[in-house]
């Protein structure tokens, strides 16, 4: 499968959680459109775009167990979650709560909500290692009569756990509390059925994972919530949707969603036009035996690492997929991910807490000399000190 990825052969590349990698016939899919765009931009985008994008979003809601009206194409996650922050509702005193695991730029962006609304933002200690059954709880305990939202990763980035969010969502529901879930890592990585889920707003990266191209996101929501959305920036789509104007309906859309986050004038469309072709290059080449496949893996390389430094295992094997975090011993972490670049082999070392992780994505280009490779650094590494 390496082949069919453009990825430099001189690097073992353990890092398809950070940006994703993209198959050759998705980005030539990607070339075309943006070919296509050119031969006449004011066609494509002011008479086409809408259309298109649809079409695109309902290749994407079928797999996602969605309508293509309950969501709409961003560029990544973290613009998902700004769009949420910004718009939900928030007073002095009210609280947001999250965990101690979430990505740091989704943490500083509902910092600055609350910041600016005067209200809390509530950190529930998830210790590790993880307990599964005990997440629901240790995190509605820190729910109070202020609590207005629910923030989760369903798939944290430093730790690679998997969150149960759906508990979650289903008893902050029957409180009256929005939940907000950050699937980041999960499109194309676990199976996802937004009903099944049932969060209030739900977003995730198509390029990770889906192996899109990069820039391609979406952000979905409960057909009750689009009227609380608000646009980041504010575009032609506002403007028909105050003025009921069905001439801007070509390339600002006719939904909610549509109008207020689809139109963003000359934006790049072809990364959003092209996830059909990613979704179809993983139907073609059987990606649930890839991903069963690479976890299989994963689930090898942790066992050896622990016989290397005899540490602990965070989670249980349920807990993971594909990527996985694996504990070495304390160590200045830049110091360590250089050690390992300078052997070419990519792949990201992160902290929580005391613990330092080497972050390893097994994805389907992967092979067993490539998990050699890092297991035989690590091994040197070690016995360098």
């Amino acid at each position: 499968m390496k082949d069919l990825f453009l990825l430099d052969p001189s690097v073992v590349f353990l890092n398809h959680g950070s940006f994703g990698a993209c198959p050759v016939s998705v980005l030539e899919e990607q070339w075309r459109w943006q070919r296509e765009m050119e031969r006449n931009p004011v066609e494509f985008l002011g008479r086409r775009s809408a259309q298109l994008l649809e079409k695109a979003r309902t290749a994407l809601a079928r797999l996602l167990g969605a309508s293509a009206d309950e969501l709409v194409f961003l560029s990544n996650t973290t613009h998902g979650v700004n769009a949420v922050a910004r718009s939900v509702p928030l007073s002095e005193g009210d609280e947001v709560l999250t965990t101690d695991h979430e990505y740091g730029a989704c943490d500083a962006t509902w910092e600055a909500a609350c910041r600016r609304a005067g209200a809390r933002y509530v950190r529930a200690s998830i210790p590790l290692p993880f307990v599964a059954s005990e997440f629901a709880d240790r995190v509605l305990e820190k729910v109070t009569p202020r609590t207005r939202v629910v923030y989760l990763s369903h798939l944290t980035s430093t730790t690679a756990l998997t969150f149960p969010v759906a508990e979650v969502c289903r008893r902050a529901r029957q409180a009256g509390i929005l939940t907000v879930i950050d699937g980041a890592h999960v499109p194309g990585h676990l199976p996802l059925d937004l009903a099944a889920v049932g969060a209030d707003f739900y977003t995730g990266n198509l390029h990770k994972w889906l192996c899109a191209p990069k820039g391609a996101a979406f952000l979905w929501a409960r057909p009750e919530r689009h009227a609380m959305l608000e646009p980041l920036v504010v575009s032609w789509g506002s403007c028909a949707e105050v003025a009921g104007h069905t001439g801007f309906d070509a390339y600002t859309g006719t939904t909610t969603l549509e109008r207020r986050l689809q139109w963003q004038g000359t934006r790049d469309l072809s990364a959003f036009l092209s996830v059909p072709a990613a979704i179809e290059f993983q139907r073609a080449h059987g990606w649930d035996g890839v991903r069963a496949r690479c976890h299989d893996l994963a689930v090898k390389v942790r066992e050896r690492v622990r016989g290397l430094t005899g540490l602990g295992h965070v989670c249980a094997e349920t807990d993971f997929a594909q990527m996985v975090a694996l504990p070495f011993p304390k160590t200045d972490p830049a110091a360590l991910k250089e050690e390992l670049w300078r052997r070419r082999i990519e792949i990201p070392v992160t902290t929580h807490g005391d613990h330092v992780f080497v972050r390893l994505s097994v994805q389907g280009y992967n092979s067993d000399e490539d998990v050699d490779r890092l297991v035989a650094a690590l091994e040197e590494i070690l016995a360098a000190r």
